[in-house]
């Protein structure tokens, strides 16, 4: 909810803020580029510590940064921060979860987003409109989250084949020769659920006062929460789908979503905007659950931390490549121009990923042979 005021305060452009939205994915996807299987060799907990440590020391430029430049700084290091700890957090739930399901491991990683993003968009919503040093408090309390993640994080367990002898060597993050027609498969899911963040995160803010006319920045936050919170509710609820229903579904309701976003648009309309929310968090739960149980069920543990690093490598580079062309589009061309393209776009990705889901039942009978 910040970009919006950093635009206000700041006097940015929408490239400019699309700019330092996006340093953030190009920086995550470079890392992923070069560190994406140092989990696989050195071991998810002291991926993540390094991970967090990047996180810090971000949040902490950030909630000192006086200038525009010290945010493209601070991004860079969130997005250290994520690209080193995204695979291998998810890869040491499935291996603490080791005996159970591998959706529940899933169903955990999606809610845990969820939960992430809603505190952070209601809260941050919250502190921006009413608190004090609105472009700084938040990354202090942002500071101190991660601080105490680094601490419960410290004390995680070594789980068994989370690190292989003999230390860490450069590594691109690679993907199984048996599964790579999963891994196609799942990576049109996973990006299409990541370009969901352009739109919600990167433009969200601005869509709100600026295309709804909606002042108010906690009604805003709220209203983008929505997102959050129905993604983790779905999560919840989709435990007994198969995994190719899961990805219809979330397609379907995807493509379903940038309609009301592009109809929220044209008529000015709070409640459609909050229905496109409400349904583009529901399309991307389905498709990064179903994503995350198709590489857990495709790859062996020892390569699952490479390949999950691959995965989120190419939902990030979509995000990075499509956040500062839709800012180029807005400052020339206008905010709502940007979002249609944008919303068709994502539906586009929709519709991709829906044609190839039914391919998920060949891609299993392959495994069995």
């Amino acid at each position: 909810m910040t970009y919006r005021l950093y635009a206000s305060e700041w006097h940015l452009t929408s490239t400019t803020t699309a700019a330092i939205f996006a340093i953030y994915p190009v920086v995550v996807v470079g890392v992923l580029i070069l560190f994406g299987g140092l989990s696989d060799q050195i071991g998810r907990r002291a991926t993540m510590l390094l991970g967090l440590g990047a996180s810090f020391l971000g949040a902490l430029i950030l909630a000192l940064a006086p200038n525009v430049p010290w945010l493209f700084v601070a991004r860079a290091f969130m997005g250290v921060g994520v690209g080193l700890t995204a695979g291998p957090s998810t890869a040491a739930m499935v291996e603490f979860n080791e005996g159970s399901p591998p959706r529940r491991a899933s169903v955990v990683a999606t809610a845990a987003q969820a939960a992430g993003f809603a505190a952070a968009l209601i809260v941050g919503g919250a502190l921006t409109q009413y608190a004090p040093w609105p472009l700084h408090l938040v990354f202090w309390l942002l500071a101190c989250l991660i601080a105490a993640l680094f601490t419960v994080a410290w004390f995680l367990p070594r789980p068994a084949g989370s690190g292989a002898a003999g230390g860490w060597t450069p590594r691109l993050p690679s993907v199984p020769r048996s599964a790579r027609k999963a891994f196609t498969i799942a990576a049109f899911a996973m990006t299409t659920a990541y370009t969901h963040g352009v739109m919600i995160l990167s433009l969200g803010g601005q869509i709100a006062h600026d295309l709804v006319r909606s002042p108010d920045t906690l009604v805003n936050g709220t209203i983008l929460a929505v997102f959050a919170i129905m993604s983790g509710v779905v999560s919840l609820l989709a435990k007994s789908l198969s995994t190719r229903t899961a990805m219809t579904a979330g397609a379907a309701a995807s493509g379903a979503g940038m309609g009301l976003l592009a109809a929220a648009t044209a008529f000015h309309s709070m409640a459609l905007f909050l229905s496109a929310s409400a349904m583009t968090g529901a399309g991307y739960s389905l498709l990064f659950l179903s994503a995350l149980d198709v590489i857990h069920s495709a790859t062996p543990v020892e390569r699952r931390g490479g390949t999950l690093s691959a995965l989120y490598l190419l939902g990030y580079l979509a995000v990075g490549v499509l956040a500062p062309i839709l800012g180029r589009i807005a400052t020339v061309h206008g905010l709502g121009v940007a979002v249609y393209l944008g919303a068709g776009v994502i539906a586009a990705l929709s519709f991709a990923t829906l044609g190839l889901a039914p391919g998920l039942r060949r891609v299993a009978d392959d495994e069995r042979r």
